[in-house]
């Protein structure tokens, strides 16, 4: 005897209504969130370019139809592709995280918010330059921040608490949730239909991790939130049409994200939607690597003088101990051969052997040419991973967020360096002052990689005072960045 199952409409799901009212009636005051974004603005921006001189990144860019050209299209930083928001977003998305070099959120789900600005800036130049072409204002850069600040707040947010990692679904479901939710607010969607926008968004197929573990590592890892803040874009859209929404996409029993893909558990929060993410975002500023391996990489740049100092090379070495955190070993601590520069970047091993080495890492260590020299896999085989329980307790705590990595180094001769601890990388927001003039010079170094000094200089002048850059319509902004 089967029970009867009610067919009468639910109200939505909360989780869904808290996201839309924020999004729709939050006034963001901090001066810090607006002064962060800016800064993550440039960042992110920059991350991209840099990632153009890459040709398995860029191979993948342009419209999905060769030679299409759409008329107020939105345009492609660093690039002549003028195309339709859905694909500027994909494309834009792309060359931000090619490189994993953007901002990242650490929490019980990690990822990179600004992944996020793919659908945002796609989305706000393509209206732009439609409201211009009937005559309508465009909207400003002031815009496009507000809405990376309040992408940012969803999606880390929605990590605090709550571990997609540990039921195998990627973090960029939280991108395509924050897109859907801001690019919406963007093209002018009601609460109502906002709503029916993010229920698609979590009813929607989400990606499995597997391309970010071995043995299955791969390049799609760095086009996936590119991917999801396009179909936010896609989403939004279809349901600006007027196209119905699932209220209890999360709640619903049996069918719901909670009983299929959550394990029954309903989401946990820690604190309700301000702009706490954008205020307390981690910068990649110094290295090109994994989140959990930042300060790994600079203390192991501190024991590269270190041994030069003592005249020892890394082939004195014979045990390297690596005191870390719960969530490196889990993600990044890694053994055997490594395949790919998706697989060595995230490898805690190969991250501290470049700059043991060579003292440096960069984009360009991740490749075959480097990953070829046998003193890395020598020096990798020599690492050990251990966690710090300490270390982990600080990495959760709200009023810490460290992400501590120790290294110590014994050598052949039975001496030992004294272990270099790093609790907080530069990117850190206990180290915004030492961190942001190391930002913009990376940023600056971004724009000479695509852009011929006249144009890096008009770029900069319009770019580096805010307000200059939050009264400068989201058309003219884009311009900017056209090769």
């Amino acid at each position: 005897m089967s029970s009867h199952i009610s067919n009468e409409r639910p109200q939505p799901d909360k989780v869904l209504t808290d996201i839309v009212d924020y999004v729709l009636n939050y006034e963001v005051k901090n001066d810090l969130a607006w002064q962060t974004a800016h800064y993550c603005l440039l960042d992110t921006l920059g991350c991209g370019l840099e990632a153009l001189t890459y040709p398995a990144c860029t191979k993948l860019l342009g419209p999905v139809v060769h030679g299409t050209i759409v008329p107020n299209g939105a345009k492609v930083p660093g690039t002549q592709f003028q195309l339709d928001p859905i694909q500027a977003a994909f494309n834009i998305g792309t060359i931000i995280r090619w490189l994993d070099f953007n901002d990242t959120w650490l929490a019980a789900e990690w990822g990179h918010p600004s992944d996020n600005l793919g659908g945002i800036l796609a989305t706000a130049d393509w209206l732009s330059r439609t409201s211009v072409a009937n005559g309508k204002p465009a909207l400003m850069m002031k815009d496009v921040l507000e809405g990376m600040i309040k992408a940012h707040e969803i999606q880390g947010v929605l990590a605090l608490e709550n571990s997609f990692n540990k039921v195998g679904l990627d973090h960029v479901i939280l991108v395509k949730i924050a897109s859907t939710a801001v690019v919406g607010k963007l093209i002018g969607l009601t609460r109502d239909e906002l709503i029916n926008a993010v229920s698609l968004a979590f009813v929607d197929g989400q990606s499995l991790r597997t391309y970010r573990h071995s043995p299955n590592t791969g390049s799609r890892k760095s086009w996936a939130a590119g991917d999801a803040t396009s179909r936010a874009v896609r989403l939004a859209l279809i349901a600006k049409t007027g196209e119905m929404g699932y209220p209890s996409v999360l709640t619903a029993k049996t069918w719901g994200f909670y009983d299929v893909s959550f394990k029954g558990n309903e989401f946990k929060f820690q604190r309700d939607y301000s702009s706490y993410v954008m205020e307390n975002v981690l910068f990649k500023i110094s290295f090109p690597a994994e989140f959990h391996s930042q300060t790994a990489v600079e203390a192991a740049m501190t024991l590269h003088k270190k041994l030069k100092a003592s005249g020892k090379t890394t082939d004195d070495i014979r045990k390297i101990t690596i005191r870390t955190h719960e969530a490196a070993i889990r993600i990044i601590d890694k053994k055997g051969a490594l395949n790919n520069p998706a697989d060595r970047d995230h490898c805690i091993q190969y991250m501290i052997a470049v700059p043991l080495i060579y003292g440096r890492l960069t984009a360009a260590d991740y490749e075959d040419n480097i990953a070829s020299d046998p003193r890395i896999d020598v020096l990798r085989a020599q690492m050990e991973c251990v966690e710090d329980v300490q270390f982990t307790t600080d990495y959760h705590d709200p009023a810490k967020r460290s992400i501590a990595n120790a290294l110590t180094v014994e050598f052949k001769d039975g001496s030992v360096l004294d272990e270099i601890v790093v609790e907080y990388p530069i990117g850190h927001q206990r180290r915004r002052e030492e961190g942001i003039p190391e930002l913009l010079k990376k940023f600056r170094i971004n724009l000479a990689r695509k852009f011929p000094e006249r144009q890096q200089q008009a770029i900069l002048n319009a770019t580096l005072d805010y307000r200059k850059l939050v009264n400068t319509p989201v058309d003219e902004f884009m311009d900017l960045l056209v090769i």
